[in-house]
């Protein structure tokens, strides 16, 4: 069986674990850091926005059982696509939403996406996320691994709170 990697940076890491784990096809889905340049970064550092790192999910994939189209339109339904601050009350570069691409039919993919929902004009404002190739992803400290495994009362609070659940309720119709 052969297996892809997709990494998608969309806000908070611990709300972007979910929506991929529950499709089969998705292997694993773990929360990281990608696209700046310190090596090994932590939390705290990446918190302080000085790194270039943000907070991503990678995902492996059986491209036999879920497409990368796929999971391109399910990273779109939990990002505010237009936020180019951070997302929802997690602001700052670490927080800013992102395509990492693998290969270049990833990059044609994804930009091609990118356009149709811009074309959907589903969204008042120009949709901002960016498309980058994708650098190394260094896995966050296990506590923040299926963090709605473990903590799923406070991720319950902290999805709704944050203003992320009601923003796909509004704009997709589903949380």
């Amino acid at each position: 069986m052969a297996t892809s990697v997709a990494t998608f940076a969309g806000g908070c890491f611990w709300c972007m674990v979910k929506p991929f784990d529950r499709y089969d096809g998705v292997k694993t889905v773990v929360s990281g850091y990608t696209g700046g340049d310190l090596e090994n970064p932590t939390y705290e550092q990446v918190c302080t926005n000085r790194t270039g790192h943000r907070e991503a999910v990678q995902i492996t994939f059986d491209p036999e059982l879920i497409s990368y189209e796929q999971l391109l339109d399910i990273f779109w339904r939990q990002i505010d696509p237009t936020d180019t601050g951070g997302q929802f009350f997690d602001r700052g570069e670490s927080y800013e939403t992102a395509i990492y691409y693998h290969t270049e039919e990833q990059r044609d993919l994804a930009e091609r996406s990118k356009e149709v929902l811009e074309a959907s004009k589903k969204f008042d404002k120009p949709i901002a996320t960016d498309i980058l190739p994708a650098k190394t992803f260094y896995a966050a400290e296990d506590y923040h691994q299926q963090y709605y495994v473990k903590n799923p009362t406070h991720y319950q609070r902290y999805s709704i709170g944050s203003g992320r659940v009601g923003f796909q309720q509004k704009h997709w119709g589903d949380a």
